[in-house]
């Protein structure tokens, strides 16, 4: 062994060579110009270069695609402009077609490498964020010439060949399980939400008399309960500023509306900030038990708040002026028939859709005796806790798995493990 002069990388094969992203690459791209109608569209993703959906909701459309540059398929194509953003490198393209040229597409040299090596070494670099050592701004940037001063470990074709293939064999197995695993939280997400949608709509009595609700997506409903209009049960706040408690939250669709820092905590993420210099006092009211309209509420419903503060004045708060148990609500508001509904009074936006209060408040749902919502909410709670706890499990697999994969990747691509 050897050191390889890479100081994450440390000590080599002796026959492994240290050789110039520069002769490693060839840059083969070319601007599509006015025949841009002869590709097909890719984005750069986590999880590769895919064909962008140009169906899909947000994201922004350029005027023209001329300055737009090719992409073929085996070409390599990297964001170093934003090196600790999430879509940096995802391996090799399998498709061809045409790309912001924000990005640098480049096509591996054969003469020195490997495709499939190629493609686990920079997944290897990449995913440690390795590069953002040598960046000299806040986005973590390098310039194309200085990817190209960067040396890479380069092992004989053949040690290449045989790397390459067995990370494919070994990643395939484990690709496997990790589809399998998704496959099954996907199932017990789809029963969480049958559980909610016969609760929150029919109660936990199947012996009661049952009536039509007169709305198509609750159907009956207990002959005990009403079927009323939003705008009967709760009511618009539109203060700024909270005496309580003056703190920023952010509606979020996996944890309700929290605090900002709390979101980044938990979540391993870090939530969209206001200017620091924003006067909090001027932003919208929102109290503990008070429910929240965001901008992606048409992805997952209303978000509830256990805490006290403000929220971006974008945003719709409402709160019950009538007796209810705020939890019937919360789940109502996730239930899958009900986000339906708010959809078809959505109004298209600049990144999104915006489910409108005055909507809400003319739309009928159900209004349970109080203490149907009362067990309702405690059945719910319970059974979703236990819903969850088979999720977290399974999602603590996953992580394992990536982690036994990024693993797998390390030893080989560095020498540390020899390839039989």
């Amino acid at each position: 062994m050897k050191d390889s002069g890479i100081e994450w990388i440390g000590e080599i094969p002796d026959d492994w060579k240290e050789i110039p992203n520069r002769y490693l690459f060839i840059d083969h791209s070319k601007k599509v110009g006015d025949k841009a109608d002869e590709f097909q569209l890719l984005s750069l993703t986590t999880s590769g270069v895919k064909i962008k959906d140009l169906t899909a909701i947000g994201g922004k459309v350029p005027e023209s695609y001329e300055n737009y540059q090719t992409v073929e398929k085996g070409d390599m194509v990297f964001c170093l402009f934003d090196l600790d953003c999430s879509a940096v490198f995802a391996g090799l393209s399998n498709y061809n077609g045409m790309i912001t040229s924000a990005y640098d597409v480049l096509k591996p040299n054969s003469k020195y490498l490997f495709d499939l090596f190629v493609d686990y070494y920079f997944q290897y670099v990449f995913s440690n964020r390795y590069y953002k050592m040598y960046s000299k701004n806040i986005r973590y940037t390098i310039t194309t010439d200085m990817f190209r001063s960067l040396l890479s470990l380069v092992p004989p074709i053949d040690v290449q060949y045989k790397i390459g293939n067995k990370l494919l064999k070994q990643n395939t197995k484990i690709d496997r399980l990790i589809i399998n695993q998704q496959a099954q939280i996907e199932k017990l997400k789809e029963y969480k939400q049958s559980v909610i949608t016969e609760a929150v709509t029919k109660g936990l009595d199947p012996s009661v008399p049952m009536k039509p609700s007169g709305v198509e997506w609750i159907g009956e409903v207990p002959n005990s309960w009403q079927i009323i209009r939003g705008k009967n049960i709760f009511k618009q706040r539109n203060e700024k500023g909270n005496a309580k408690c003056l703190q920023l939250l952010s509606p979020t669709q996996h944890y309700g509306v929290i605090p900002q820092e709390l979101y980044d905590q938990i979540s391993g993420m870090t939530a969209v900030k206001l200017n620091l210099n924003v006067d909090l006092s001027t932003m919208k009211t929102i109290h503990n038990r008070d429910y929240c309209i965001s901008l992606r509420s048409f992805q997952g419903g209303f978000e509830y708040s256990t805490y006290e503060g403000v929220v971006s004045p974008a945003y719709q708060v409402f709160y019950a002026f009538v007796r209810i148990n705020e939890k019937y609500y919360k789940y109502l508001f996730k239930e899958k028939g009900f986000i339906s509904e708010m959809n078809s009074f959505t109004l298209t936006i600049r990144d999104g859709k915006n489910i409108s209060f005055g909507d809400f408040a003319n739309s009928e749902i159900p209004y349970p005796p109080i203490d149907d919502q009362q067990q309702i909410a405690d059945h719910l709670d319970k059974k979703c806790a236990e819903i969850d706890k088979l999720i977290s499990v399974k999602q603590q697999k996953i992580e394992k798995l990536n982690e036994y994969k990024k693993s797998l990747i390390y030893e080989y691509v560095t020498g540390k493990k020899e390839v039989g």
